[in-house]
């Protein structure tokens, strides 16, 4: 599925449309090369990582943003419980540095909620700037109760839920439960293996 989004400003000559797809096997590398970049090479240590490692994203919630044949955004949902309700976990969402003022960013976080919404799914988590995805719908409301695999910032756990209350009352620990990989081996192993 591609959609193009239009930039809420004029184009220049050096700027150009971008498209929104869903993740191909092709991008895995650009995907990490992009992802060290703004996140640096240590993010593989970061208390969000634990509930990605070794899981497969959710089915069709991993999307990319391609800017002339290049791969300039990118964003992942996965599956967890959050002290015992299903919901999906976003993250990372990273943008070529060269292309934040195109509103890739937004485009690539309005089209996965859309499409995690539209797969039946109930409530999203993640862990960010408040005031960045307050737009989006997303609080700390419903996450006081919920703790993640490692040190965070309360103020920075956040949610949405599609279907209202479906987070009430939640608490205790937000834990993996999506789908091991299978058969292939995650891009930290390789890179371990690797070096």
């Amino acid at each position: 599925m591609t959609a193009f989004r239009k930039p809420k400003f004029a184009l220049t000559s050096k700027a150009a449309p971008f498209a929104i797809r869903s993740e191909r096997a092709a991008d895995v590398a650009m995907r990490e090369t992009l992802l060290d970049a703004c996140f640096g090479e240590n993010r593989h240590g970061r208390t969000c990582q634990r509930l990605r490692d070794g899981r497969a994203p959710a089915a069709g919630l991993a999307l990319s943003a391609v800017r002339e044949g290049k791969l300039v955004g990118t964003v992942r949902l996965w599956h967890v419980s959050a002290g015992g309700r299903p919901a999906l976990v976003l993250g990372p969402l990273a943008v070529d540095p060269a292309c934040r003022e195109l509103g890739i960013g937004a485009a690539l976080m309005h089209q996965a909620l859309a499409a995690a919404r539209a797969r039946g799914h109930e409530a999203v988590i993640l862990l960010g700037d408040a005031p960045y995805y307050a737009r989006f719908g997303f609080s700390a409301e419903k996450t006081g109760a919920l703790v993640l695999p490692g040190p965070f910032e309360r103020d920075r756990l956040l949610a949405i839920e599609f279907q209202a209350g479906v987070l009430d009352g939640a608490e205790g620990m937000i834990v993996p439960t999506g789908a091991a990989l299978a058969k292939r081996r995650s891009v930290r192993a390789l890179q371990a293996h690797a070096a």
